[in-house]
């Protein structure tokens, strides 16, 4: 009997670890259901049909309560990600116009930051790389993605 409710065991718990730790249809859900399978075909081998047939109901119950402990909706929740993402992309292009001059503060090739003024943001190169430290011209804002181009000298 001991062999029955520990294939049974390792079953349910194979497929705890197939729901809740790695998803999908993988190795251990069918090793979970193999082991289930193996404790209902050992007690009809082993014990008589009764025995095989009480297995059976067991597995049954046992997937039935498993089933709806983890459908239900706060099962899920603790380990659903419940964090907003609050960031907001370069909000200081709206203070950089046309024409505004500045310097790189990182190498542009062909995104990186620069500084005009006091303001430090996201800006683009036009196709070109352009080495930190170089002094630019924004040639064009466009849904607060600001496009620069180095000053000629």
């Amino acid at each position: 009997m001991w062999i029955i409710a520990s294939l049974i065991f390792f079953g349910v718990l194979l497929l705890l670890v197939e729901i809740l730790l790695v998803p999908g249809v993988g190795v251990a859900g069918i090793a979970g259901l193999l082991s289930m399978i193996a404790s209902c075909w050992y007690a009809y081998d082993k014990f008589d049909s009764h025995t095989g047939r009480i297995v059976i109901i067991i597995n049954i119950v046992l997937c039935i309560i498993f089933t709806i402990i983890v459908l239900r909706g706060k099962t899920w929740k603790r380990f659903a990600l419940n964090d907003a993402v609050e960031g907001r992309v370069n909000e200081e292009g709206e203070a950089v116009k046309v024409g505004d001059c500045g310097k790189a503060l990182t190498r542009l090739g062909p995104v990186g930051k620069a500084e005009f003024g006091e303001t430090a943001c996201e800006v683009h190169s036009e196709g070109e790389i352009i080495d930190a430290g170089t002094e630019i011209t924004v040639t064009k804002v466009r849904n607060k993605e600001i496009f620069v181009k180095p000053i000629e000298k």
